[in-house]
């Protein structure tokens, strides 16, 4: 299969935008960025970023210069059900916002928007992760809001890494990482640079970014090589690469290594990590295609090993002259059309010398090319291992949702149950004085069960990351959560925990129902908290405890949302049944309230 088919773009695209992103890159370095002139006729817009080569501009701060994401502007990279931001190099992020807010490039976009243009954002070096980032806010601003047709794509060459592991899972989740195409040489070290802390290659990597600037007068100085500054630093890089590569593979690997544990606890490792598709050029034409994350990072690491330290000034020459080769390392690949696509990690052969049928053979080939030894033949299993396990585990979790439907449907009934004596499920559940309360009991409990192993393998990371934004779940927990949720609640103040762990929604609030909230609220785009109609029951228990005057405006806002939630259904009339604990509460609040509320009028028409 050719390269463009394999990645879904088209070769002569991939061209474009390798020229440009190199022009921007060694022609236009003092401009924020460019775009390729177009015609009317043309269906694509490429514009391309600049890299730069100061520090500063690469690291904010010791000892790696992450921050949390600007979740307002990229309000999708985030862990959805854990509620915790990615992570991002902060230099990076930092001159996208300021690029974002002094240029055109918002107008720009809109006009190739207009014209129905397919844009393709691109970066050389350091305007990779510029590029990406422009290509996350389109689809957050013009995808994912407003349902443009047509995704942006990101093609970058020697990007350094931008974000961490929840930056990559979020792009998984959203089903976006198959935008971002990211072009890597064998040896150039840009792309493994973000692996190690400042304070060690400080000095080393600006003599880098020196040689790799068309504006200095160190640009491609050939004694670079011998340059004790920039051999240091890239030997530094490949020690950090190597502890990042090495603590990964361990727990790929279900490694369970106390002393593992002990250095990473004392060790600060890099919070980087690869996200969308990677391509690996070879240096001889060949190309090996790549889009798990966690065999990325391991091939970042192992695929520029050194046979010796003596070649280490050839190498590292090398390394600088790959960052400044992509053109013609594109050419060439695309001229052999020698690709490999590596889909399934289980089988790729562990030796070099490995008996193989003709298309093993092709492909141990360009592994041997590629330098891999052993050692990393058995890192990328263990990522395809791994990989396998997480997509396991959701077929056997699928396998739970007539279970949990069915106990759905008894909750259900018990409900229907009740409410044929006009009594609202809630509070008789929180009497038990019949035996379809202890059923209910039972049933609670064993659906409880169910979703917690859910819930603990996410936290685990055991799913695939797409698993939290999967229709048939989110609608299955929203259903779950609005049903069973109030039947905890009722449990907690039966039992009267409150009075020495707290109100339920602090202290007692299990993770099964935070998980499933957020759910909805992210996939239906709403404010986080919004959808909080399963905690209603709590709400009441806790401002029912409390003087009105103190608690009025909670009160109020209690019942515009009430109204609201059963207009809606999803908040069962039960909840106006005369003898209810809300209606019971209600009347015995000041007479001018009551009056002034919209609450009594749905109670006369129960």
């Amino acid at each position: 299969m050719a390269l463009g088919d394999s990645i879904g773009l088209k070769e002569e695209l991939i061209k474009k935008a390798c020229n440009l992103a190199m022009k921007a890159h060694l022609k236009s370095p003092e401009k924020a960025y460019i775009w390729e002139k177009t015609t009317r006729s043309s269906t694509e817009a490429v514009c391309a970023f600049p890299g730069t080569w100061a520090v500063t501009d690469w690291y904010s701060r010791m000892p790696f210069g992450e921050t949390k994401i600007n979740i307002a502007l990229f309000p999708s990279l985030k862990s959805i059900g854990m509620d915790e931001l990615a992570l991002v190099n902060e230099a990076f992020s930092s001159r996208f916002e300021q690029l974002l807010c002094n240029s055109q490039l918002e107008r720009e976009v809109e006009k190739a928007l207009s014209d129905r243009k397919q844009i393709v954002f691109a970066g050389h070096s350091s305007g990779g992760p510029i590029a990406s980032l422009a290509t996350i806010w389109f689809l957050e601003k013009y995808v994912r809001t407003n349902n443009y047709q047509k995704p942006p794509y990101c093609v970058t060459f020697g990007s350094p890494l931008a974000g961490d592991r929840i930056f990559s899972h979020a792009l998984r989740r959203e089903n976006w990482a198959r935008y971002f195409i990211h072009f890597v040489t064998r040896y150039d070290i840009v792309p493994r640079v973000m692996f190690s802390p400042l304070s060690s290659i400080e000095a080393g990597l600006q003599q880098i970014l020196l040689y790799t600037s068309s504006k200095s007068p160190y640009f491609q100085n050939e004694s670079i090589g011998n340059s004790s500054g920039v051999t240091s630093c890239f030997m530094v890089v490949m020690r950090n690469a190597s502890a990042v590569a090495s603590h990964a593979a361990c727990h790929l690997m279900g490694c369970t290594n106390l002393l593992l544990e002990t250095v990473s606890s004392f060790i600060e490792l890099s919070p980087y990590r690869p996200f969308g598709t990677y391509i690996f050029c070879t240096g001889n034409g060949k190309s090996v295609i790549l889009q798990n994350p966690d065999a990325i990072l391991q091939l970042l690491f192992y695929s520029a090993q050194l046979s010796s330290e003596t070649e280490i000034a050839r190498v590292v020459y090398r390394s600088l002259n790959d960052n400044l080769s992509y053109e013609n390392d594109l050419q060439d690949c695309l001229e052999m059309q020698n690709v490999v696509h590596l889909n399934n990690l289980l089988e790729l052969p562990l030796s070099s010398h490995a008996n193989t049928n003709d298309e093993a053979a092709q492909l141990n080939t360009v592994l041997n090319d590629l330098g891999l030894s052993s050692r990393a033949r058995l890192c990328l299993r263990a990522a395809g291992e791994l990989e396998r396990q997480k997509i396991q585990n959701q077929v056997n979790i699928d396998s739970n949702r007539d279970s949990i439907r069915k106990g759905l449907n008894e909750i259900q009934g018990y409900q229907t149950k009740c409410e044929v004596r006009k009594v609202g499920y809630y509070d008789a559940f929180k009497l038990q004085k019949d035996i379809n309360d202890f059923n209910a009991n039972v049933k609670r409990l064993e659906l409880a069960g169910i979703w917690d192993e859910i819930i603990e393998m996410l936290k685990r990371c055991e799913l695939p990351d797409g698993f939290e934004a999967r229709k048939e779940w989110i609608e299955l927990g929203t259903m779950f959560r609005r049903l069973v949720e109030p039947l905890d609640i009722a449990n907690y103040y039966r039992h009267l925990k409150h009075e020495d762990t707290g109100p339920y929604m602090v202290r007692a609030r299990p993770k099964r129902y935070r998980f499933t909230q957020r759910w909805l609220e992210h996939a239906e785009k709403m404010q986080a908290g919004s959808s909080s109609e399963s905690c209603f029951w709590a709400e009441v228990e806790e401002l029912r405890a409390k003087p009105f005057e103190e608690m009025k405006e909670k009160v109020v806002s209690l019942e515009r949302r009430t109204l609201n939630w059963i207009h809606d259904d999803h908040l069962s009339r039960d909840v106006l049944f005369e003898e209810s604990t809300f209606c019971k509460w209600w009347r015995n609040l000041p007479p001018k309230h009551q009056s002034e509320s919209c609450i009594a009028r749905l109670m006369n028409n129960i």
